[in-house]
């Protein structure tokens, strides 16, 4: 077939594959765009055309037909314009009055009912359909006009004949279109008789391997049909003349002796078709391979066949014409080879070898498809197709050979290498239609695959403005479906405020949809989805409405009430105040129909005056548009007390009592019949009856179910076994419950029968490489039916005609011995017992055992070594050599040693397999360690076998990137310093050139600038300073090869000092699950698992969380305790104030320095633990200067202090020149000198100053008040 449009192929690219795969393994691209659906998308997006419909390759037609229609259809937007061509040239339509074209469509409508041939009009038809953005072409259809030609006048001569001669009657039909289908029959239109002896060719000729004097009796005429035209056309008869010296009888004829006693020579094979000792036959792939071999001789040969170097694929080969004829429906490459025919009687035998080659039309491996990328975005085609001869690849671009294309900008950034095409940084008006046509001298493959370059503004696709109404504590999702080219980034905001919504309760996918976990009250607002590209945004808004689920929270309750009272069913409902519901009663699954009597109100059902009827199931069903809820209950109407006296109260019902008095009757062979009296209900009605039964032969004691019965029948017909001795006994079932069993009935034995069941999962396997053992699983001990079980099986080799072998046994495995290697048996079996046979299995077939593969693989190579993958080759073994059956070619690697010095590691050997049958193959190694070296080699295995090793292979990966470092911890040793320390990674893969160190300062939800640190390989330690004490920050850290960076180990600074203490647990396990405890609750872990002996060996690290240990939150301001000890504080401050107002009213002096030193102690301890004052400042030495605490002399004997020295005491003022106004309030107001020593009582005023030590203060790290004043007005 030649390729499209008629032009040459491109020839081959200069290219070597290496190059190609290297471009292909750099190559990066994006994901080609999904256009959706919608369609306001579909309505503005522009696309280039695309076939959707055309006529077969192969177009005949019936020249009876008043139209030919050849179609092609296609899509596109602008929609696209079509014009043909016929044979190469282009057909003006419009010249020619007989042909039109559909309306927006490119189907050609060829009409004669005004004149013409539809031979005229025969050709080679192709199809273009255009718009703005490309071509897209249609196959080449070839429309040829259907012909019936008829057979040439001739008068045939009698055929002359030597009886037990052979004879073939020639047919030579006339050529139609399509071939005729050929059958012989004779003048009375009866058809020809066929068997071994007289048979039909392929080629429609008439073959006799002996002929017979009865043979002319009739004549023979060869009949030709064309199916596409219905018609039969007829050859002039054959008629047989016998030269022959003795007359025929035909009282003499037996099937015996067809010659009637005459003695007629006996010959031997010879072969009518095909001739000669050997022939050669070529088909394609996936068409039918029809071989033949017709032979003649007396007596009538018989024919079988064979395979050179394999047996007949048997699933596939169908033996037909009297096994004459050799038919695959579905050829591969692997039926490929050298087919023998032998004819033989008892004369000899002869052989004819037919060499058949498989072929190959071009097919899809890769079939090229459409690509919508955005602009500046990478892409590209692929077009993959297969034949024999292997197909040659041209591209086309809009219909025209891509290499003859006139050069344009937008060429530079497409590239042909072979069966790919590759699109660098695509731009706008770079769409157009490629097809790609793979063809070889057996046909050809044309596919069309556009590129369209879409820019398109993000939209929305959903409605706008959703109100979503949810259910509280429900998993909640909200769409925001969406669309753009470039792809939109999308984030979710909430109430137009915050950062992006993703993480912890929320979760966004890539489809737009916003998942909330668990909605809650305060998620209600409203959600703005915002989609962005560089073309613009675009914005939705979604309002979430958290409601209260709708509840039952007092549901109905069954109730038993006497006939003639009254029965209520209450149904309390809460819901969401802003829902509407609305309450519904169904009775038994139906809408109750309130009517007159019926009493309904917003929490219950009223039945005034119950009745018999009113009994059922009562449903209260409540709905509101979001959820709904539902309960039931029974009532059971009890008989009028009056009528009953027993009855004295509504009762619950109950189980059921047990039936009683069990009889069997209407014995028979294989059932019986089961009568019982039903016991008291217990006022719920008996639903269900449950027969049961037990037997005392093979498990005496042990009840089983036999059947179950509606509750409204006492008397059933039950299906038994044969040989059983059964005794029953039934349970009653109603709505509570099951009853207790009833009494045993008397036993009941049935008679003994053959066997119904057949044995089951009947298999064939070998366990030693000459036997089969034939299993299979015993009848059941119900199903043996009859004493004495034994199995008849049979067996016999596939295919081989031979007749079949069995055996008698009582054992469940039958052993067949010295059998050949794996070959095929069919095999069934049958099970008996002493009074007969039961059924036969199907055939099922079994395979004798498996030997040790006789070659192995070889030439095991290794061509290309990433660094944790290899491509390996090798030369395969001929499949007839595994004996077996072929599982895969087996690969055996190991770790030999690291390239890193002094990194020990496992030698453990690994396995991988491969599944493949093509002649030249190859498999991928994967998951292998970068910087390596490795050994391997390669195994053949059948089921049972391994064969003996290829040969040895070592190979070294290349470096790769390394594990995370081993460890990775931080330490808070003081308040403005972080320790991190680590240690290398026990993979480092490659030689390690350093280490990096990537953090960022965290701030709520912000992150600060990156900051990066690189570190030497013998460095494993990194001090931070802090800029302050509340600075939080996020670390990754990774180690460095030269091939780049490794695995990244991230971790967060503590958020306090003692947070920063992170231990490592080592503990020794033997085997999995360990169980790990002592843990803390809510606290976070890594995990790695690695071999005590060899460092090298360890998993991968996995971080898990401890759950939060619930504690129950109590309020302590509500706590009585709390204000107990509140109200005595503020009592003591009221008294201690008033008593200070009185000694300053008279004069006086403060209470003695015991008092107020102790009080203010007291104060001061209470607050001992709370942080410092923003104004506190730490001295050189470690010191704290407690400013609020600094007596009157103190102050008189700093004044030359610096400012730092000298801020002004809590409660003071500060006056308009920057001078400190002393309090009202100072001690200086209580002493009789100026400097303010000592007071009246001659205690130094000191005492009032709590001094603290320069270690305590350093421990304690807290602010104490001085001065009782100052105390008092701190607490103020």
């Amino acid at each position: 077939m030649r390729p499209v449009g008629g032009r040459e192929m491109l020839g081959k690219v200069g290219h070597a594959a290496l190059t190609l795969l290297s471009l292909l393994l750099l190559w990066q691209e994006a994901a080609a765009i999904e256009v959706p659906l919608d369609p306001k998308i579909q309505q503005d997006l522009k696309q280039p055309p695309t076939i959707i419909k055309q006529s077969v390759k192969d177009y005949i037609v019936d020249p009876r037909d008043n139209t030919i229609i050849i179609e092609c259809e296609a899509k596109g937007n602008p929609v696209p314009t079509f014009s043909w061509r016929r044979s190469g040239r282009l057909f003006n339509i419009g010249k020619d009055p007989r042909v039109t074209m559909r309306k927006r469509s490119g189907t050609l409508e060829v009409g004669f009912r005004s004149g013409g041939r539809p031979e005229d009009y025969e050709g080679e038809y192709q199809c273009f359909a255009t718009n703005e953005l490309g071509v897209a072409l249609s196959n080449k259809i070839l429309l040829r006009v259907s012909k019936a030609p008829l057979w040439p006048k001739e008068v045939l001569a009698p055929v002359q004949v030597t009886e037990g001669s052979s004879l073939v009657l020639p047919c030579n039909p006339p050529p139609g279109l399509p071939p005729p289908l050929i059958f012989w029959m004779d003048s009375n239109m009866i058809p020809i008789h066929q068997d071994r002896r007289v048979s039909m060719g392929l080629n429609g000729d008439l073959y006799f391997s002996n002929v017979l004097v009865q043979d002319a009796q009739n004549d023979y005429s060869c009949n030709a049909r064309f199916n596409f035209t219905y018609t039969i056309q007829q050859k002039n008869p054959f008629n047989l003349k016998f030269q022959t010296t003795e007359p025929y009888n035909d009282t003499s004829y037996n099937a015996s002796d067809p010659f009637g006693g005459r003695k007629v020579a006996e010959t031997p094979p010879s072969f009518l078709s095909p001739e000669g000792s050997g022939s050669s036959k070529m088909v394609l792939r996936d068409e039918r391979l029809l071989l033949e071999c017709i032979a003649a001789g007396l007596p009538t040969p018989s024919i079988k066949w064979f395979k050179r170097g394999g047996d007949l694929p048997a699933q596939k080969v169908k033996f037909e014409n009297f096994n004459k004829t050799l038919k695959i429906l579905s050829v591969s490459e692997e039926d490929a080879g050298e087919y023998v025919c032998m004819a033989d009687n008892r004369l000899g035998s002869i052989r004819h070898s037919i060499d058949v080659q498989v072929k190959a039309a071009p097919y899809w491996l890769d079939k090229p498809t459409n690509l919508v990328l955005a602009p500046e975005e990478n892409g590209r085609l692929v077009c993959r197709a297969n034949g024999n001869p292997k197909p040659n690849i041209q591209w086309l671009m809009n219909g025209e050979p891509i290499n003859k294309i006139t050069e344009t900008p937008t060429s530079a950034n497409r590239e042909v290498l072979g069966d790919t095409i590759l699109f660098r940084g695509v731009q706008i008006g770079s769409s157009a239609v490629y097809q790609c046509n793979a063809s070889n001298q057996h046909g050809y493959l044309l596919a069309n695959a556009f590129v369209s370059v879409l820019d398109m503004a993000p939209r929305m696709l959903g409605p706008k403005n959703q109100l979503i109404k949810v259910i509280m504590n429900n998993r909640t999702f909200l769409n925001c479906p969406f669309f753009g080219s470039p792809l939109p980034e999308l984030r979710w905001f909430k109430n137009g405020q915050g950062s992006g919504l993703d993480g912890g309760q929320y979760r966004v996918y890539v489809n737009g949809t916003l998942e909330i976990k668990r909605a809650r009250k305060e998620d209600e607002g409203i959600y703005t989805c915002v989609a962005n590209n560089m073309l613009g945004n675009a914005e939705n808004q979604v309002q979430l409405e958290v409601k209260e689920p709708t509840r039952i929270i007092q549901a109905p309750t069954h109730q038993s009430v006497l006939r003639g009272s009254k029965a209520s069913f209450h149904c309390k409902v809460v819901s969401d105040p802003s829902l509407p519901t609305k309450v519904t009663w169904t009775k038994d699954g139906e809408r109750l129909d309130l009517g007159w009597r019926l009493k309904k109100d917003e929490e219950s059902l009223t039945i005034p005056s119950v009745s018999e009827n009113d009994e059922g199931i009562y449903t209260c069903t409540v709905k509101s548009e979001i959820d709904q809820d539902s309960a039931s209950a029974r009532l059971t109407v009890l008989e009028d007390a009056f009528l009953n006296p027993s009855v004295f109260s509504a009762l619950p019902p109950d189980r059921p009592d047990p039936p009683i008095d069990l009889d069997l009757s209407d014995p028979s062979a294989r059932s019986v019949r089961l009568t019982w009296i039903p016991g008291n209900d217990r006022r719920s009605p008996v639903t269900e009856f449950l027969v049961q039964f037990e037997e005392n032969r093979w498990e005496p004691g042990r009840w089983q179910d036999l059947s179950s019965f509606p509750g409204d029948l006492n008397s059933v017909i039950l299906q038994l076994a044969p040989n059983v001795n059964y005794q029953f006994r039934v349970i009653a079932i109603n709505s509570v419950g099951r009853s207790q069993p009833s009494q045993p009935s008397p036993r009941y034995k049935t008679t003994a029968a053959p066997p119904d069941a057949i044995p089951r999962d009947l298999r064939g396997w070998g366990s030693d490489k000459d036997n089969m053992e034939i299993t299979w699983e015993p009848l059941r001990d119900l199903e043996k039916n009859g004493p004495n079980l034994q199995y008849n099986v049979w067996w016999r080799r596939k295919d081989s005609g031979d007749d079949w072998t069995n055996v008698t046994t009582s054992e469940t495995k039958y052993v067949v011995r010295y059998t050949e290697t794996y070959v095929p048996y069919e095999i069934k079996i049958q099970a008996r017992n002493e009074l007969g046979s039961g059924p036969e299995s199907n055939i099922v077939i079994g395979y004798s055992g498996e030997d040790k593969p006789a070659d192995s693989p070889s030439e095991l190579r290794v061509l290309k070594v990433g660094s944790t993958r290899a491509n390996i080759h090798w030369k395969p073994v001929d499949l007839s050599s595994v004996q077996g059956e072929f599982k895969e070619y087996r690969l055996y690697y190991w770790r030999e040693s690291s390239l890193v010095p002094g990194l020990v590691v496992s030698k453990e050997k690994k396995t991988t397999g491969f599944y493949t049958t093509v002649p030249e193959p190859s498999g991928i190694l994967k998951d292998l360690v970068p910087y390596s070296k490795y050994k391997m080699f390669m195994v053949v295995a059948n089921s049972r076998f391994e064969s003996l090793p290829s040969n040895n292979v070592e190979f070294t990966t290349a470096e790769g990137v390394p594990d995370a470092p081993r460890f990775f911890r931080i330490n808070r040793r003081s308040l403005d310093t972080l320790y991190l320390e680590w240690d290398k990674p026990l993979e480092p893969n490659g030689i390690l050139i350093g280490y990096q160190l990537v953090y960022q300062r965290v701030n709520g939800s912000r992150l600060g600038p990156q900051q990066i640190e690189t570190f030497r390989p013998n460095v494993t330690h990194f001090i931070l300073r802090l800029p302050d004490r509340s600075a939080r920050y996020k670390f990754n850290l990774s180690a460095l090869t030269q091939v780049g960076t490794g695995e990244v180990y991230a971790e967060e600074s503590p958020h306090f000092t003692n947070e920063g203490n992170k231990t490592v647990t080592v503990e020794e396990v033997k085997q999995p699950p360990v169980n790990l405890k002592a843990l803390i609750a809510g606290e976070k872990y890594h995990l790695r698992v690695y071999s005590q002996e060899l460092n090298s060996v360890s998993s991968k690290s996995v971080t898990f969380k401890t759950k939060a240990a619930h504690i129950d939150q109590v309020d302590i301001a509500t706590q009585g305790w709390f204000i107990g000890l509140m109200c005595a504080i503020a009592l003591i401050i009221l008294i201690l104030l008033i008593v200070c107002f009185i000694k300053r009213s008279r004069g006086g002096k403060y209470p003695s320095p015991g008092f107020l030193t102790g009080f203010t102690k007291y104060l001061v301890r209470d607050k001992k633990d709370l942080p410092l004052d923003p104004v506190d400042q730490k001295d050189q030495d470690g010191s704290f200067d407690y400013q609020n605490g600094s007596s009157v002399r103190d102050r008189n004997e700093n004044e030359n202090s610096s400012d730092e020295d000298n801020k002004p005491l809590q409660g003071s003022q500060t006056s308009l020149d920057g001078n400190v106004k002393e309090s009202d309030d100072s001690l200086v107001d209580y002493g009789e000198g100026g400097d303010g020593q000592f007071n009246e009582d001659g205690s130094f005023i000191g005492q009032y100053t709590v001094k603290k030590d320069k270690d305590e203060t350093e421990g304690n790290e807290s602010s104490e008040a001085t001065s009782p004043v100052n105390a008092i007005y701190s607490l103020a």
